[in-house]
């Protein structure tokens, strides 16, 4: 008989999210028995970051989040913006620590999840279950035998791709001197920067007080940056910018996101699957991630309380994935501009209509009134390319530092 009915391997956000789900009793369903594998403090365990994200009316984890708003703000390349309340739907900000704190709450209270610290060196497959071979901080070896193993650590490899790009970023939590923040409004994509020769760049500013914001700059592009480049580049963006003056940095954060066309496998063994971004929850065109693993991690906990197989569903519709892949082609090959593109789009389409579309919530009218803002030739002639293409490996590079936006995500 296995140890325990569900292992969950790694503690970010599926992880933690997978575990509260699981934590407790619900009248008339099973509770299975947890244990919560976490890495020890060290290199593969990710320091504070942020995720956002949008949602209608209250939420499971609310009590975590930072901050939120109602008006998002695009500026174009030449410097236009355009400002909307994204009314009933809000835009909101969570940091891991305030999360992770808010989740261990709750689970110190469960009698049916545990924790345990250890590095995760394998998962096996085993007849009925799985095994999940630990070195625990001490260097002793253990083994902890499951009937089923939920595993959230971000692959070492991506599946082969016909498109893959990068989206990295690096953000300064700034103090102001004097007020140079409108603490009302996200600035979502500030196409203001200069602009790489392959992808786009953006500022983006999530403000929380008239004098404090999170200021970051981030590029969609193939290739990472230097720490001294990305550094120069939140430098350029607050100073020739948003001209915020004399300023404290109060902390840094740095990420990267793959976003690609890759099917990614949810399944890796008979009693094994991947959650989170590790199981496809990151919105290829986005980046952002926090939502789509928390339809995940819904729906697999409702699994394991019945009985049944927790099979993560897809986290992404096959039309919304495929519509992905139509806009990272068209941005790859260089025929759409990107800033113009999603400028155009701002513009042109409700805000929170196209929200609702990039969390795949929209019926398809509403993707048909969005896809017909869209430069039709770039995007068709990146359509009927696309079954043409071949899938190549894209080796991921070396992380410049740690990685924030979980990635939607998310920021995110």
């Amino acid at each position: 008989m296995p140890e325990v009915d569900v292992a969950v391997v790694g503690a970010g956000a599926a992880g933690l999210s997978l575990a509260h789900r699981l934590a407790g009793p619900v009248p008339g369903l099973r509770t299975p028995s947890v244990v919560l594998v976490n890495a020890p403090p060290g290199v593969l365990r990710p320091p504070p970051r942020t995720w956002c994200y949008w949602a209608e009316g209250s939420g499971r984890f609310d009590a975590a989040v930072r901050a939120e708003w109602r008006r998002l703000r695009v500026h174009s390349r030449a410097g236009v913006p355009v400002e909307e309340d994204i009314a009933p739907l809000r835009y909101r900000m969570i940091r891991s620590d305030d999360f992770e704190r808010l989740v261990s709450r709750d689970l110190a209270q469960s009698s049916n999840v545990r924790r345990l610290e250890a590095t995760v060196e394998g998962v096996e497959d085993v007849p009925g279950g799985a095994l999940v071979r630990l070195r625990q901080p001490d260097g002793h070896t253990r083994v902890l035998s499951a009937r089923w193993v939920l595993d959230s650590r971000p692959p070492a490899t991506l599946p082969p791709a016909r498109t893959t790009l990068l989206q990295h970023f690096h953000g300064w939590f700034v103090r102001t001197a004097r007020p140079a923040f409108d603490p009302a409004v996200v600035e979502l994509m500030d196409f203001r920067t200069p602009q790489p020769a392959h992808g786009l760049s953006f500022g983006y500013v999530l403000p929380t007080a008239p004098c404090e914001a999170l200021v970051e700059y981030t590029e969609f592009s193939r290739r990472l940056l230097t720490p001294d480049r990305y550094e120069a580049a939140v430098r350029n963006y607050a100073d020739q910018v948003l001209c915020l003056g004399e300023r404290k940095v109060l902390a840094r954060e740095t990420g990267v996101i793959p976003m690609t066309d890759a099917p990614v496998p949810r399944r890796a063994g008979a009693s094994v699957f991947r959650v989170g971004a590790a199981g496809g929850a990151t919105r290829p065109a986005t980046g952002y991630t926090f939502a789509g693993l928390q339809r995940q991690t819904e729906a697999v906990a409702d699994a394991l309380r019945r009985g049944r197989r927790p099979l993560p569903p897809a986290a992404h519709s096959f039309r919304s994935r495929t519509m992905d892949a139509v806009l990272l082609r068209a941005l790859d090959s260089g025929r759409a501009d990107g800033p113009e593109l999603f400028s155009h789009l701002f513009a042109r389409v409700p805000m929170a209509r196209l929200l609702r579309f990039l969390d795949g919530a929209s019926s398809r009218y509403e993707d048909l009134c969005v896809g017909l803002r869209t430069p039709a030739g770039p995007m068709l002639r990146s359509a009927l390319e696309l079954p043409r293409l071949p899938r190549r490996p894209f080796p991921l590079p070396a992380p410049t530092g740690p990685a924030s936006r979980l990635p939607s995500t998310e920021t995110s």
